[in-house]
């Protein structure tokens, strides 16, 4: 691990494990300093030096909803219901940690017996990131369909701006299995055409201009926050430049911008993975997650799952 390259022959099932890996290890680090805010002051001087929190990583809902998304996979009847008895699952067996509200209602509902369709929550208080973190596995499966996304997201989030959200990441991750990128050229580029007229739309589109010369500082004034508005856009941003920052420093950058931390990193995370492979991932990251003590049966799951993915191009 550790060499930051982009194989054009790399097998598709290699691009999976490093995305949902690279995804847990942003989850992880991430989750270490969400809406963290800084003892430190710029331009500050301090006469004794001031402590900072121990680092301690912790894989959140991102990370366990979406290797629920990659189990809920392994079922030939895969859909919204197969999903739906997943949450229901992970929730059972607590290994939900930090679930959105969103999804929390939705999972509650389901568990009293709520249709897939019908729980969850509508509306604005829906446009969070709570879909778009966990879709990425579904864009290693080539015959699921756009309609097919929207009604995966509207378990927990019935949202259009959420929905967007989720596209997109599906649509960055296909962008890489098609070839379409390589870490150049943009993938704004890429991703905005095939959106929906929404206000995530028009955040890429707002970022993109001048898109050579902006940086994740930059981006991250925008806003950082669970929004997916906010969020998606800011983390895609990120991962289309781990060429130029390599992975280290895009998680660093990204924690450094502050607010949902470990949902932006996650999803940085997810599609720098599927860009680089295994190959690419840094071997004191990779280190870290395999301490954790989800490690194994992470790992039993995605070797589960590689054996049922095809892509052709």
């Amino acid at each position: 691990m550790s060499s930051i390259t982009s194989q054009n022959n790399m097998p598709v099932t290699e691009r999976f494990e490093a995305c949902i890996l690279l995804g847990a290890i942003g989850d992880a680090w991430g989750s270490s300093y969400e809406n963290y805010v800084s003892p430190i002051k710029p331009n500050t001087f301090y006469w004794h030096p001031i402590s900072q929190p121990k680092e301690t990583w912790l894989l959140t809902d991102d990370t366990m909803l979406t290797l629920a998304s990659c189990e809920a996979l392994l079922n030939k009847d895969f859909g919204p219901e197969i999903l739906s008895r997943y949450f229901v699952k992970y929730h059972k067996q607590n290994k939900l940690t930090g679930v959105g509200a969103s999804t929390l209602k939705a999972i509650l509902e389901l568990e009293i017996g709520g249709h897939w369709s019908q729980v969850g929550r509508s509306g604005e208080y829906a446009a969070g990131n709570g879909a778009a973190m966990r879709i990425a596995p579904i864009a290693f499966r080539q015959s699921i369909t756009r309609e097919n996304i929207r009604d995966l997201c509207r378990i927990t989030h019935k949202n259009d701006e959420a929905y967007a959200g989720a596209l997109s990441v599906v649509l960055a991750i296909r962008a890489i299995l098609n070839g379409e990128w390589r870490g150049e050229p943009n993938l704004l580029d890429i991703l905005i055409p095939q959106l929906p007229d929404t206000n995530v739309r028009d955040r890429f589109i707002e970022i993109n201009s001048n898109y050579e010369t902006k940086t994740i500082e930059e981006v991250a004034k925008l806003g950082t926050n669970g929004y997916v508005v906010n969020s998606v856009p800011f983390a895609v941003f990120s991962a289309s430049l781990v060429m130029k920052t390599g992975i280290n420093n895009m998680f660093q950058q990204i924690i450094e911008a502050g607010g949902d931390t470990d949902t932006n990193a996650s999803i940085a995370g997810q599609i720098a993975g599927a860009l680089v492979g295994l190959k690419g991932i840094p071997i004191n990251l990779y280190e870290n997650l395999q301490q954790l003590s989800e490690f194994s049966w992470m790992e039993k799951i995605l070797h589960q799952v590689r054996g049922t993915i095809k892509w052709d191009i």
